[in-house]
């Protein structure tokens, strides 16, 4: 299973960018999908979810209204659409595939290396 993130960079405040996490050697499609950031010096935290079965979507109050989780089926990637980004929003960003997700990252068995966002004020 290999799990690759990419889509991170330089943005300023305001901004957007779209990350995208493909993924390889699962059913793609029966998995639920996570995003997760750190922060240097900080814990690793939940920021979107998305899950196969019932299609809902979660987040974090920190984004909510700004992120947007999504995946295609058909190419295996799994998305993450920011937009209005903030200074605060700065981290590695980490995509995580599970059989059951939610926002504990225990529950992933899958993760990408990581997309580095940097927004600047």
């Amino acid at each position: 299973v290999q799990l690759q993130a990419f889509g991170g960079g330089l943005v300023q405040a305001g901004g957007c960018l779209r990350l995208s996490c493909a993924a390889s050697g699962l059913a793609f499609s029966t998995y639920d999908m996570g995003w997760f950031r750190q922060a240097p010096g900080t814990e690793r935290e939940f920021v979107a979810g998305d899950t196969w079965s019932s299609g809902s979507r979660d987040y974090a109050d920190s984004v909510k209204g700004r992120f947007t989780i999504s995946r295609d089926n058909a190419k295996n990637t799994a998305y993450l659409q920011m937009a209005s980004l903030k200074p605060e929003d700065t981290a590695v960003y980490f995509c995580a595939a599970a059989i059951t997700g939610g926002r504990w990252s225990g529950r992933y068995a899958y993760w990408g290396q990581g997309t580095e966002v940097t927004v600047s004020s």
